[in-house]
Formats: structure tokens, C-alpha cells, sequence
């Protein structure tokens, strides 16, 4: 039995979802976000609560219980507070910068790299090398930041390169240091 899927997802005040069917739409004060259920999930909308419920006790069922109430948790979070991932470049010479919405970074390469986030994504760049992804999609957030870090990912001897601020590098000895 899931327990996760067993929750009471809370609406607040500010945050109102519409039920058409198999897709579930969460409208709040940073925007709106739709997620099609599937057909082995029942969601029903009682006061200010969703519930979600399986159909049937297939293995299917129950591993999609879990997850489609996680979703839509995410969701409701995304569009009253939204996400955020922060990333840090080290290196000398590393740098970062915003440049008509694009993200352009100038990590050791011969040319600078150039990220474009999708319409619903905004970076931010503080002191060069601090870069800060915001989103109302969970999913995208983290994808457009592993996306940023896979350019250049920290290396294990000198520590450069794009890292997640709560990363730590663990750092190897080299040939001469035994």
C-alpha cells in the first residue's frame, strides 16, 4: 500500500485546480501547470483536497499511486512557490554571464558555451560564477541545471568546474603526492 499516495494533497486559497477527464490542471500565482494521469489513477477534488485513488491493485497501479500524488504535489508547490537549484563555477578564469535571456558561459574552451533556457525558466548570474535556476517545473529545473553542470563537471584533482552548491568534490592525490 502506498502511503505516499495515500495524502491529502492541500490546496491554499491562492491555488485552484481544474479536473477534465484524465488531466489535471494546477492554476496558482506564478503560473499554471498540467499533467495527464493515467488510466489506472482516480483523482477526485473534495473542499480544498485532492485525493488520488487506484483503480485496481495491480503492480502497475500501485507504482503509479505513489508517483502521480508526487507530481501533483510538486506541482501545487511550483505554482504557489516555485524552484530553484543554485550552481557555483570554479576555476581561474571561469565565468558566467546573461546575455539576452541566454546563459553564456566561458568555462576553458576555445569558444564561450551558450544555454538557452525554455520560456518558463529564468537564470540568474550573481558575482560571475554563481549561477541560480528558477521554475515553476520541478522536472525542468532540475534538467536545464544538470544540463548547465554536464558543460564542465567538477574534476577530481583541482576541483574546477560547474558544481551544485551543496556538492562536495572529493578531492584526489596526484602522481606525487603518495
Amino acid at each position: 500500500m502506498s502511503r505516499i499516495g495515500k495524502k491529502h494533497i492541500i490546496l491554499h486559497e491562492n491555488i485552484n485546480a481544474k479536473i477534465e477527464g484524465r488531466t489535471v490542471s494546477i492554476i496558482g500565482p506564478k503560473g499554471q501547470i498540467s499533467h495527464k494521469l493515467s488510466n489506472l489513477i482516480e483523482i477526485k477534488k473534495e473542499n480544498n483536497e485532492l485525493s488520488l485513488y487506484r483503480l485496481n491493485n495491480s503492480k502497475k497501479a500501485q507504482s503509479l499511486h505513489g508517483l502521480s500524488r508526487t507530481l501533483i504535489n510538486n506541482m501545487v508547490i511550483g505554482v504557489s512557490k516555485g524552484f530553484s537549484k543554485q550552481l557555483e563555477i570554479q576555476g581561474v578564469g571561469y565565468r558566467s554571464q546573461i546575455q539576452d535571456n541566454d546563459l553564456i558561459l566561458n568555462i576553458g574552451y576555445s569558444h564561450p558555451v551558450i544555454i538557452r533556457p525554455p520560456k518558463d525558466i529564468s537564470i540568474s548570474v550573481e558575482k560571475n560564477n554563481l549561477i541560480t535556476i528558477y521554475g515553476i517545473n520541478k522536472e525542468t529545473v532540475g534538467k536545464i541545471a544538470a544540463k548547465i553542470r554536464k558543460v564542465r563537471p567538477p574534476e577530481p584533482y583541482k576541483g574546477k568546474g560547474i558544481k551544485y552548491s551543496y556538492e562536495i568534490v572529493r578531492k584526489k592525490v596526484g602522481k606525487a603526492g603518495k
